[in-house]
């Protein structure tokens, strides 16, 4: 008996008394009356089976394609009344049609319960051991966290709800962005990308939005804006937590009406794009700090992706070498090249700050600077050797840096991300703490 699965029930009352007492001897029970609300839990928890009311089931086809018994898919095992199956008039009657197709009868529900979890355990192992991978934007995620934001990725990709991407700069919420336009059915359109913090204030929002001739000075001829542009497809505004508070109403009129007011223009001019943003900031913060508008953090954050740093995704990380091996080895005529075991272990060691994109810049420096096909640890740069042995912070004390945050990082955890009260126990007042968040890169889930 599969004692440690969740097995979600949707149906009514009716149901649930039949089912319940029976099912929570055994599993971890949930609960669903309908469609809507199944299909949100499902998209905040990790739920082994469904078991559902065949009538309602019928009419809902995003649950029946769920229970076609897919490898790592949540497999559905419907109740019948015998009438509905055709295996008996008498109404009372209730069988199972289970996720393999067959008619069952309802004494065998815990049998097909422990079947269908330990077919979709053993589909899950399968896709575990073999990477998903989209080489077109250098994707690769094997660990379980990573494998959960492409399944929010591919399930965002179909509608043009906003998107909003949380995580540390440098693992990889372009890539992801792209990824999801891509998978959209605005593939076909452009693709257009800014970088909130990089523009300055001042041409950001022409930039953006456009302007006519004589808007201002050097403004010679008309301009479109970057929504404009992206006519038919997506606009991604990285690092939006940095955008200023007057361009932020501004863009929350975009999303709101459809339509943008280029400088100098008499009118409105309407566009037709998706918008997906991206921070590493913690915008409540910023919100109650007065920095960040509330309604525009409601406007794009209907789907929030938080992207895992490459600290807690260390089954990724034999795959991400192998890829940049290849990638930059053939660019730096050393197809080939492998790493170390010693060198390997500094890797795994290693915290990763910078993410995917300082894991990168670690491969294609010792591609360059070693002198073999082999990189050896005299191939690293100083800051993962200095990490060698004990994993005691380095001489002259470079790693106090790590020290602090680690300590950070503890206290919050400890109080179960409560903010004033990790405060209080570091002896911080809150300001310096979300200035040490910041600093450090921390996300307060």
């Amino acid at each position: 008996m599969a004692s440690d699965a969740t097995v979600l029930v949707v149906g009514d009352e009716a149901l649930q008394r039949l089912l319940l007492p029976a099912l929570r001897a055994h599993y971890t029970v949930v609960t669903a009356t309908g469609w809507t609300q199944a299909l949100e839990i499902r998209s905040r928890a990790d739920v082994d089976v469904v078991v559902a009311d065949l009538t309602s089931t019928v009419r809902d086809r995003g649950v029946l394609n769920a229970s076609r018994g897919e490898p790592g898919s949540v497999p559905c095992v419907l109740i019948a009344s015998a009438d509905q199956d055709g295996s008996s008039k008498r109404r009372d009657a209730r069988r199972l049609l289970a996720f393999t197709g067959r008619t069952v009868p309802l004494s065998e529900l815990s049998s097909t319960l422990d079947d269908a979890i330990a077919h979709r355990q053993a589909g899950a192992e399968r896709s575990r051991s073999q990477p998903c991978r989209d080489e077109s934007f250098g994707i690769l995620a094997q660990s379980r966290a990573m494998q959960a934001v492409m399944s929010m990725i591919d399930r965002a990709a179909s509608c043009d709800t906003p998107v909003l991407l949380i995580g540390e700069s440098g693992t990889g919420k372009e890539l992801l962005a792209r990824a999801l336009h891509k998978k959209s059915p605005r593939a076909d359109g452009p693709f257009v990308a800014v970088n909130c913090s990089a523009i300055p204030e001042a041409l950001l929002e022409s930039e953006l939005f456009g302007h006519r001739r004589g808007a201002f000075t050097d403004a010679r001829d008309d301009r479109p804006g970057l929504f404009q542009a992206a006519q038919r497809g997506t606009v991604f505004l990285d690092e939006i937590g940095d955008m200023a508070p007057a361009l932020q109403g501004k863009l929350l009129r975009v999303l709101q009406e459809k339509e943008v007011h280029p400088l100098g223009a008499s009118a409105p001019v309407p566009v037709d794009a998706r918008i997906i943003t991206a921070t590493h900031r913690d915008l409540a913060t910023l919100v109650a700090e007065g920095r960040f508008r509330q309604d525009l953090l409601y406007r794009i954050n209907v789907i929030e992706v938080r992207v895992p740093p490459l600290r807690d995704r260390p089954d990724d990380l034999v795959m991400l070498v192998r890829h940049m091996l290849d990638k930059h080895g053939a660019k730096l005529g050393k197809p080939g090249s492998s790493v170390s075991p010693g060198a390997m272990q500094l890797l795994h060691r290693h915290t990763w700050p910078g993410n995917v994109r300082e894991l990168e810049n670690v491969i294609e420096r010792a591609l360059v600077l070693g002198n073999g096909a082999v990189i050896s640890v005299d191939d690293l740069p100083e800051s993962l050797k200095a990490a060698k042995g004990s994993g005691a912070p380095a001489p002259g004390g470079s790693r106090l840096a790590d020290v602090e945050r680690e300590h950070i990082v503890r206290t919050i955890r400890r109080v179960a991300g409560n903010k004033a009260a990790a405060a209080r126990a570091l002896g911080l007042n809150r300001k310096t703490l979300y200035r040490k968040l910041i600093q450090h890169r921390i996300e307060v889930r």
